[in-house]
Parts: C-alpha cells; structure tokens; sequence
C-alpha cells in the first residue's frame, strides 16, 4: 500500500530523509529512532505535507508527491493522524471536536451523530462525550484524538510520538488502543523513540538514524 523509492528530504544544507527505501502493507510498524531521526518528517511525506527532494512516495498505486488540490484532500481522508500534543480544540466537548473533523471532510451531520458516538465507544470515552480537553487527563484526551482519527475509516492510521507526553500507565494505554485499531483493520504506523514500547510490540521495526534506515526487521527491536 505504502512505498517509499529511494525518498530524500533536505531543508538547505540539511538532510531530514536520505535515500529511504521500503514497502509497508496491511502491518503494524514501527518507525523508531532518535528525536531528528527523520520520523515526523517520514510520515508528512505519506500525508503530502512535505515533498520529497529525490524519489517518489506511493500511497496505494499514486504517487504522492504528485498530488494536486483534491486529489490531496482525498488521500488524507483516507489517512488518520495523531499526534504527541493531541491538537485538540479547547473551546469545544470531545464530541464537538470529533464532529468538526469530519465536518471539515464534507461528512453530513446525520453522519456525525451516528459514528462520533461509536468511535468515542471503540476508545471507551463514550461517558466523556460533553466533556472539554481541560475536564479531561492527558491520557484521556489523546484517547479523544484518537477517536477523531478514527471517525472517518481510515486505511491508515499515523501516530507520531502518541505517547510523549503520557506516563507509563497511559503510555501501554494508548498502545493497546493502537493494537486494537490494527486489528479491527487498518495499517497503523507508529513513530517512536520510547526503547521500552518498540520492545514490547513484538511487530516490524523500521530504524532511522540521521536520516537514513539503518535496519527493517520483522519482529525488530530499538537497536539505536
């Protein structure tokens, strides 16, 4: 579903990506390595936020960084993302920010009455519905973005760093939430640097290290 050919990134002088190569389809992966390793930047480039210097990212037969206008729109909406610092609206209740997400993607609101309340259910924060992020724990909240990643059934789910701002608890929390998605069926990328969550997963494990894949294994661990 996912290839990245040959992929390099540089910001001036610098080189976020060079020449990364791998297929990813229907797994759950680990991407790990080191703050600046190249994780985040890896993942806007299978969301077209950024474009790669060299080589050519494929998302399900397209190329990415070919992408115009809609047909952008289409590939994100086909694409959940979460991220360390949740991004969630502080004036609006857990369910007003889910229905905003899908609002924006051109969902009716007959759609989001009928699935905000399952995907606040699959995370089990159905009770918390009418509730605003500061009535809620951290870990609470990122189980409210993970909902809204997963209000629009998404193929593939993205997780940045879900777990850098959370304690050991709410970090195996978000784990098992993020095992579960992969197993109601969708592709789940996790980028990381925690050694102890890379361990524990037992999954594939794609290492970066300055930019470059320094190991692809299946089941890997944090070999940084």
């Amino acid at each position: 579903m996912i290839k990245f050919e040959d992929v390099t990134k540089k910001y001036g002088s610098t080189t976020a990506l060079d020449q990364i190569s791998f297929e990813i389809d229907d797994e759950f992966v680990v991407v790990a390595g080191k703050s600046g390793a190249g994780k985040t930047t890896l993942l806007e480039m299978i969301l077209a936020k950024e474009t790669p210097t060299s080589g050519r990212v494929v998302f399900d037969g397209e190329v990415v960084n070919e992408l115009q206008g809609n047909e952008v729109s289409d590939l994100r909406q086909r694409i959940g993302a979460i991220f360390q610092d949740y991004k969630l609206l502080s004036d609006r209740t857990a369910f007003e920010n889910i229905g905003y997400a899908m609002r924006v993607v051109g969902a009716s609101e007959e759609d989001i009455e009928k699935r905000v309340p399952q995907v606040l259910d699959i995370v089990s924060m159905k009770e918390f519905a009418d509730s605003y992020p500061r009535e809620l724990s951290e870990g609470e909240q990122q189980r409210v973005a993970i909902a809204r990643a997963l209000a629009t059934k998404p193929e593939v789910v993205l997780a940045d760093e879900p777990t850098g701002n959370l304690d050991p608890y709410y970090t195996q929390d978000i784990i098992q939430l993020l095992k579960k998605i992969y197993e109601m069926g969708a592709t789940v990328i996790l980028a990381t640097h925690d050694r102890q969550t890379v361990n524990s997963l037992e999954q594939r494990v794609i290492s970066l290290k300055d930019g470059r894949l320094v190991n692809d294994q299946d089941p890997g661990k944090f070999v940084l």
